[in-house]
């Protein structure tokens, strides 16, 4: 079955660096476009980033521009978010998520799979 496994989150101060690790199985992680999601407190979980099966090409939420940086790691199975110049508006916690659809294309037509891993807790605060 599909397992996608979020870590690397913590709590920093406004201006550190993070970088989050998503680790997939279950599936041909080769083949899927792969984002980021994050849900602050009290809100609705909302989109972050995402990248595509090759890791050629990358899509951002006006938000985190040009702050993080998605990349994937195909041999590892693992998709990242590098998060710097952090905001304590960027606390919340992070989930990775699959494409629906193998080869989905252009990026801009990423929907979550309804797979979600148990997240990880970035907190920024000084």
């Amino acid at each position: 079955q599909v397992q996608l496994t979020e870590s690397g989150g913590g709590l920093v101060q406004p201006g550190d660096s993070l970088r989050l690790s998503c680790t997939a199985s279950g599936y041909t992680f080769s083949t899927y476009n792969m984002a980021w999601y994050r849900q602050p407190p009290g809100k609705e979980r909302e989109f972050v980033a995402a990248v595509n099966w090759g890791g050629g090409a990358s899509a951002y939420a006006d938000s985190v521009k040009p702050r993080f940086t998605i990349s994937r790691d195909n041999a590892k199975n693992t998709v990242y978010l590098q998060m710097d110049s952090l905001k304590p508006e960027d606390t919340a916690v992070y989930y990775c998520a699959r494409d629906q659809t193998p080869y989905n294309w252009p990026l801009r037509r990423f929907k979550a799979d309804d797979y979600w891993g148990r997240g990880t807790q970035v907190t920024v605060s000084s």
